[in-house]
């Protein structure tokens, strides 16, 4: 819309986002100066980023390949390409699978979490070799190019849960390999590269929607209300903001945590005023600094 219906921007509000690419692309704007209305950024809210990135990838990740491929999945080798909070979702999901997991990274930080969560990390160039099940999960290019594809086994499952379809480069595999696809069924496509058979799942998109029907609604259900709670927030209140990108408060981050626990059964204990007190912190909140990390 900014770029391609510039007449249309007089009538919007606001802008809110909840994906972890777009938000970098305001942010993009905003050092440019082209962003023309405010943004609240709901993908770093806490009930979206840690919620449906990274529980949602646990359930929907293995359900697509399942769906998709009928694979047997104990035993076999996965590579997760990331160890972001879709990365951790998506090894999580193979490893209760049964799978043997190998993550790749090149964040120290996500690298040393994945070997202290008690992954192995190496290269992805040495990684494909091993890997039965290839992931993408990255929300970056070019996880999977020509010389990946080409060190695969046999049989090997690609699939990306990530980004778009450029975390792997299916541009390459159509045009140097594109004669050789065999669609096996909607969304699941056999390659030949030199002999050794590749299945591709999705061709090359989100796996989870292509292959299965996305996380489940509980989960979405965090994410969406933070996209409500920011919509309303932007109509009722937009000329308070300047054009930049905000997060959501911490307050209301905490309310849309608190409205999906009595579904699943939780209870909470309440602060004493002398735990308030001494912790420094409101009877009911917020009970973390923005800064947390959670």
């Amino acid at each position: 819309v900014l770029d391609k219906y510039p007449e249309l921007i007089q009538h919007l509000k606001g802008i809110s986002e909840e994906t972890t690419t777009g938000v970098h692309r305001l942010y993009e704007r905003v050092g440019k100066g082209t962003l023309p209305v405010p943004a609240i950024n709901v993908n770093d809210s806490v009930t979206k980023s840690k919620f449906d990135n990274k529980y949602g990838c646990k359930e929907s990740l293995v359900d697509a390949i399942r769906r998709a491929t009928d694979v047997m999945m104990a035993g076999k080798v996965a590579v997760v390409g990331g160890y972001g909070d879709v990365g951790k979702g998506s090894a999580a999901s193979l490893k209760g699978a049964g799978c043997r997991v190998i993550v790749t990274e090149i964040d120290p930080i996500c690298a040393l979490q994945a070997a202290m969560d008690g992954f192995e990390v190496k290269k992805m160039i040495d990684a494909v070799k091993e890997g039965d099940i290839i992931v993408t999960a990255s929300g970056c290019r070019d996880l999977i190019t020509e010389k990946h594809f080409r060190s695969m086994k046999d049989k090997a499952i690609v699939c990306n849960i990530g980004h778009f379809d450029i975390e792997i480069d299916v541009s390459w595999l159509n045009s140097n390999y594109g004669q050789t696809k065999d669609t096996i069924k909607p969304q699941v496509d056999l390659y030949n590269i030199d002999g050794k058979d590749i299945i591709l799942l999705a061709e090359g998109r989100l796996v989870n929607l292509g292959c299965a029907t996305g996380h489940p609604s509980f989960v979405m259900s965090n994410s969406f209300t933070n996209q409500t709670l920011a919509q309303i927030e932007l109509w009722n209140n937009h000329s308070k903001y300047e054009n930049k990108v905000y997060v959501l408060p911490k307050h209301l981050d905490e309310k849309v945590a608190r409205l999906h626990l009595a579904k699943i059964g939780v209870q909470l204990d309440e602060l004493t005023k002398e735990q308030s007190d001494y912790l420094g912190i409101p009877k009911n909140g917020p009970f973390k600094a923005e800064h947390y990390r959670y």
